[in-house]
């Protein structure tokens, strides 16, 4: 879709993603090697419990479920700013997550070209919210 087919407070809901433990811990020594993403006996002691998912790889789910559904396309040209991120309850290995998105705002630049801003709002199978953040993009008109 292009800048124009958007509108304010538009909304959107993706499909679901269910994590594992493997794919957890998988992200997190590549991308995030902390214990309470890695070390089961530590993360057992520590405040959550049991091994949890990275913010980034919350983050990078969420990112992957709105760009899944195919709205942005082709027209899509960059990333520009991402904001206000906040993660909100921890994610557990066999949670499933899903993101609804809203339309924030929408700002021609160019003559072809404009800025879309977007919430996403992560939320586990229980619908409790996980995460919640802003993310701007630069698109075609």
């Amino acid at each position: 879709m292009k800048l124009d087919e958007f509108a304010i407070g538009q909304v959107f809901h993706t499909k679901s993603f269910k994590l594992t433990k493997e794919n957890i811990m998988g992200f997190a020594e590549e991308f995030d090697p902390q214990y309470m993403h890695l070390d089961e006996e530590k993360a057992k002691e520590g405040r959550f419990n049991g091994i949890i998912a990275s913010g980034i790889h919350t983050i990078a789910i969420s990112f992957k479920l709105w760009i899944e559904e195919g709205f942005y396309g082709d027209d899509i040209i960059a990333g520009t700013e991402m904001n206000n991120f906040k993660f909100i309850k921890p994610v557990y290995p066999d949670d499933e997550l899903h993101t609804i998105v809203e339309v924030l705002d929408k700002q021609p630049r160019k003559i072809d070209t404009g800025i879309l801003t977007v919430l996403l709002s992560t939320y586990n199978h229980k619908e409790e919210q996980v995460f919640e953040g802003e993310l701007s993009v630069l698109i075609k008109q």
